[in-house]
């Protein structure tokens, strides 16, 4: 249930040279080539490459939620399982190979890869199936016409299924927000400082907590602000809002009138780095954020060394205790309080693919469109019931046909979601909780929180869709970010440090529209625009 991000950026530099070679895949190569395969008591047989979690049984089979679920439809599936780590090179060498299975589940492919398989024949349309055999995926695209807009590719060919998880819609989906502020309310206490309102009130609150020893070691060891300088949920962006529009992982905003923004061009964010500026000149800052990985920031995080970081879940790094609380939003020097909204959604479209050496599309559509059951997209997506061998995530209330969730008992959710649950293509939606499911007591405890102490500070009304990109666009998209984002990113750095940013505005402008920032502004209005149109008409049928 964490983030993801529903305006992934363009991955082809792993695959590209796989796909350049798969012209072999339009010919039928591989195991399609054979009459389709039936089981000795007559089940059709499908061949699925997949990826898995290393705490997953190696066989998907083991797993009790695909043992029902060959009960249930009649299908049998041989898996050709790997591990995340090996899966994409494992996924390519077969494409590139010609040697192809039925289809891949959980694929990962990004938009670009869509496009170039479907171009080459490697994999097939799919919106024919879905109208025919698939009436429990027909019905969440008729309740959600958003979605059938979101994976209908420009030429109007749907080559994938997609994952769908709403936790909360709109401004209270769980991804509006990354990168939470955890500020150190034990420290707030024994200073006798009450929560910072504004931008000037939390570099006093933070000047307290580096002079005053409020960890009472008599050391100077506190760490008054960390984080981890990368586009994430560990980033202080967070804090940008304070002065303007914000910042988000992917640096683009829309304005209530529907004009697409770059962030990193506007005035609010000169005075948002020119305020970390002012906190680092001060000492405020661990001088590792600029280095640090996960595992150094974890660390200094479980040893309670932190006045205020930023992560997705305060459970991750300071633990579920009291000593830490959300801070709220801060209002900047001009009095106005905003919460930047992510872009990312409960939404992945690369999820699952059928390949152009399937013999059994309809027995395949069919066992797909179970993974679109209510029910069942709750246990693939968190994992099933009644395993005597593994920790259950669910009991099945039989009379109300419904999935509860069970406490974890301390253990790390996505450990033992990930030794039962498969991924793959699903719909969760959020009229489904209270009906089918109870909603996971980690994601209900964070949704509640964001509504109560963010949701209300966020200003904007829209922000930008999950936009099927032609190849064309992705090509010019992806060429113009290798270069735009990171640049963006090391003078941000540097103005942290050295605070030339008002010195150097205005080359900084320059050097933006010579590496491509208005045709990239163009091409992502364009985009945003054609969505919108898209929806209304998926909306009204037309």
């Amino acid at each position: 249930m964490r983030k993801v991000n529903g305006n992934s950026k363009v991955r082809k530099a792993a695959v590209a040279s796989a796909l350049s070679v798969i012209l072999l895949a339009a010919t039928g190569c591989g195991d399609g080539g054979n009459e389709p395969q039936k089981t000795a008591d007559g089940k059709p047989i499908l061949h699925i490459m997949t990826s898995s979690s290393p705490l997953a049984p190696a066989n998907p089979n083991d797993k009790l939620v695909l043992q029902r679920l060959e009960k249930q439809t009649g299908v049998h599936v041989e898996w050709k399982s790997y591990t995340s780590d090996v899966f994409a090179e494992k996924r390519n060498l077969a494409i590139a190979s010609g040697d192809l299975p039925d289809a891949i589940f959980a694929a990962e492919y990004s938009d670009y890869d869509l496009l170039k398989l479907a171009k080459d024949g490697a994999i097939v349309p799919l919106e024919d199936l879905i109208d025919q055999h698939m009436p429990n995926f027909k019905k969440v695209l008729k309740e959600r016409p958003e979605y059938r807009t979101m994976i209908t590719a420009p030429d109007g060919h749907i080559y994938s299924f997609p994952w769908i998880e709403e936790l909360g819609t709109d401004k209270e989906r769980i991804q509006s927000v990354d990168d939470m502020p955890w500020i150190n309310v034990k420290w707030l206490k024994k200073l006798g400082l009450s929560m910072p309102k504004t931008t000037d009130e939390l570099k006093q609150v933070l000047t307290a907590f580096k002079t005053e020893d409020p960890n009472g070691n008599g050391k100077a060891d506190e760490i008054p602000l960390s984080f981890i300088d990368k586009p994430g949920g560990e980033n202080l962006t967070f804090l940008f809002a304070s002065f303007g529009l914000g910042e988000n992982p992917d640096h683009t905003v829309v304005t209530d009138d529907g004009k697409v923004l770059f962030t990193g061009d506007q005035d609010g964010y000169r005075e948002a780095v020119n305020y970390v500026h002012d906190l680092y000149s001060q000492g405020l800052i661990d001088i590792e954020s600029f280095q640090q990985d996960w595992n150094t920031y974890l660390a200094k995080g479980k040893d309670q060394r932190y006045g205020l970081y930023f992560t997705w879940d305060k459970a991750n790094i300071t633990g579920m205790n009291d000593d830490y609380d959300l801070m709220p939003p801060l209002a900047g020097p001009d009095g106005q309080v905003n919460v930047t909204r992510n872009n990312a959604m409960g939404f992945f479209r690369g999820s699952m693919v059928v390949t152009s050496s399937n013999q059994q599309l309809e027995q395949t559509a069919k066992w797909v469109d179970q993974m679109y059951d209510p029910l069942q997209s709750v246990q693939n997506n968190w994992g099933t019931y009644g395993d005597p061998n593994q920790q259950n995530i669910f009991t099945y209330d039989e009379s109300k046909k419904m999935l509860k969730h069970l406490p974890l008992e301390g253990s790390a959710p996505v450990e033992v979601r990930q030794k039962t649950s498969i991924g793959g293509p699903l719909a969760v939606l959020s009229d489904y909780f209270g009906k089918y499911t109870t909603m996971p007591d980690d994601a209900k405890w964070r949704m509640d929180l964001m509504k109560k102490v963010l949701v209300p500070h966020m200003k904007a009304e829209h922000t930008y869709p999950n936009v099927f990109f032609s190849i064309e666009e992705l090509d010019r998209l992806s060429t113009i970010e290798a270069d735009l984002f990171p640049y963006m990113l090391r003078k941000r750095t540097e103005w942290y440090q050295n605070g030339q940013a008002d010195q150097e505005w205005a080359a900084y402008l320059q050097e933006l529209d010579r590496l491509g920032l208005q045709e990239w502004l163009k091409i992502r209005q364009d985009g945003y625009d054609r969505s919108k149109q898209q929806i209304a008409e998926h909306t009204t049928g037309g």
